[in-house]
């Protein structure tokens, strides 16, 4: 499992520092954080991964470095990779983490398997 582990201590760093309910867990061939038992972000490769409310997801799509996740063929709506470029500046990830901690508490959870 190949991902930027640097990435994965700056995101830890900053959930940390704010105070969140979080935990790590490895999928998609990468690492997730888990905020309130949901998905929140994650680092695929050398890219966050960002679920983000809906309402934002055409927005965001506009930014420089911002793009679809798209694993299947489909892009999954509420869900982007930001590339190094767009979250190489702390400001710039902390943006991006913000925005995926303030759907959170708004997206649904995933069913746990029995």
């Amino acid at each position: 499992m190949a991902f930027d582990v640097h990435l994965a201590d700056r995101i830890s760093r900053f959930l940390g520092e704010s105070n969140q309910n979080f935990y790590e867990k490895k999928m998609f061939g990468g690492l997730c954080f888990m905020v309130n038992d949901k998905m929140c972000v994650g680092v695929v490769k050398d890219e966050l991964m960002a679920r983000i409310h809906p309402d934002e997801y055409e927005k965001a799509l506009q930014k420089e470095g911002c793009s679809e996740m798209n694993f299947t063929g489909r892009p999954m709506k509420g869900y982007v990779f930001l590339s190094q470029d767009a979250i190489d500046l702390d400001a710039d990830l902390e943006y991006w983490l913000q925005l995926a901690l303030d759907f959170n508490p708004l997206a649904k959870s995933s069913k746990k398997k029995s």
